[in-house]
């Protein structure tokens, strides 16, 4: 005859069990998140799939394993790179925009800056002229320009590459939010040290793997880089003809038109429309001067340009300097896709060539609102039928462009940029 006490504690073992096991279910649907791994544990991660994963890709495009191992020697991940996901450790969280993503392009142009470029510019135009112009006569871009772009990307050269273009590359082909983008570049890279044009301790770069002076991605490095000195390498890294040859090469293979400049700074009347700009609705220069539009600096347009095409930009609407700009200003912008950069290298290249100074129209107090609130606009925008560009929050031409025709529509003065005092009325 069992005790009530006996049975009390059989019924409790009971329970203790079953709900041991409904634990037990409950965790094999709702497992525990893993642990976070260390640093170390990443590191290993990163060799192995150095060995393992990368090397068979490696060797299928041709790369040795002398080149291979003597690339990847001592190479451990670089943890101080941007966008970096790191596998086994939290994803970052997305930051909730709350401070003003751009403001008026005026700073973008520091005149301090732009003047000691153009100083130094001149300088190494008379120190390279024979180079430059044997450059302008084989790929017929001005020596002025490459100037230019060579200033803005490192300083003529001075600028430090203090990475391992290798370690940022892998770094970034195993954890960055582009792995694959990173990994076509980083196979890039290794055919280049494969084909001897500089070792591995030369070959630096930037934070984001762009190589040597001319700032190359090495897919753009195996397209576009020349051996202008006849050394037999194609060195961006410290040869001055075959970084300044180079970058003149991408421009002509992006389609410069020989023995044309990249625009002009022009005063718009306020009668002709700010909302017609963009590469797409390009006019014969004769047609925009024919509605008024005159360069600041006086001049007429060149006789030889008259007939030649021709495209207005206004990158702050009427609150800034206004251009006639022509198919080679946005030749540059394939360097960097921005308005700003092209604009830079323009007007840096004008000081280079003939001392030319600032513009002459200033740039107005405009901007200062968040992406989010701009990306709202061009959702609004597009709602009405407007083609802004893409909802990305920032003001390129066609949402320039669109504003334009909505306040022209809407029996406003187009002023063409985005501004605060919208908000409330473009619903």
């Amino acid at each position: 005859m069992t005790h009530g006490w006996d049975v009390s504690r059989m019924i409790a073992m009971k329970i203790r069990y079953s709900l041991s096991l409904l634990c037990i279910f409950l965790l094999s649907l709702f497992p525990l998140p893993a642990l976070a791994a260390s640093k170390a544990d990443v590191e290993a991660q990163f060799q192995s799939w150095i060995q393992k994963d990368l090397w068979p890709e490696a060797r299928k495009a041709g790369i040795s394993e002398r080149t291979f191992q003597a690339a990847f020697a001592g190479v451990t991940l670089n943890w101080d790179l941007p966008d970096l996901v790191p596998p086994g450790f939290p994803k970052p969280k997305e930051q909730k925009q709350t401070q003003a993503e751009f403001s008026s392009p005026a700073p973008y142009f520091n005149e301090g800056r732009l003047q000691k470029l153009a100083v130094t510019g001149r300088g190494l135009a008379s120190q390279y002229q024979p180079v430059l112009r044997r450059i302008e006569k084989t790929y017929g871009v001005p020596g002025p320009i490459l100037l230019a772009i060579w200033g803005r990307e490192t300083g003529f050269g001075v600028a430090k590459l203090p990475n391992s273009a290798i370690q940022v590359l892998a770094t970034k082909a195993f954890m960055s939010t582009r792995k694959d983008m990173f990994r076509t570049e980083l196979v890039a890279a290794l055919r280049i040290l494969e084909h001897g044009d500089v070792t591995p301790d030369q070959f630096r770069g930037s934070w984001a793997g762009a190589l040597g002076q001319p700032q190359f991605m090495p897919t753009n490095y195996l397209k576009y880089a020349v051996d202008f000195d006849g050394d037999g390498h194609r060195n961006i890294w410290t040869s001055v003809p075959d970084t300044l040859a180079s970058i003149a090469n991408y421009l002509v293979q992006k389609g410069w038109q020989r023995g044309r400049g990249w625009g002009y700074e022009v005063t718009i009347p306020q009668n002709v429309s700010c909302a017609q700009e963009g590469p797409d609705l390009a006019k014969p220069i004769s047609q925009w001067a024919s509605l008024g539009i005159a360069r600041v600096s006086g001049k007429a347009f060149p006789s030889e340009e008259l007939k030649a095409s021709g495209m207005m930009l206004v990158p702050a609407g009427r609150d800034g300097p206004e251009f006639i700009v022509t198919p080679n200003f946005y030749v540059i912008k394939e360097y960097n896709n921005s308005d700003l950069y092209g604009i830079y290298i323009g007007n840096l290249a004008d000081r280079i060539a003939s001392g030319s100074g600032a513009f002459q129209e200033k740039w107005g107090d405009v901007g200062k609102m968040l992406r989010s609130d701009v990306a709202g606009m061009q959702k609004t925008l597009e709602r009405k039928g407007y083609d802004v560009g893409g909802t990305d929050g920032l003001p390129g031409y066609k949402t320039r462009r669109s504003i334009g025709q909505w306040q022209e529509k809407s029996g406003m003065k187009p002023t063409c940029y985005p501004d605060s005092s919208m908000l409330g009325v473009l619903k």
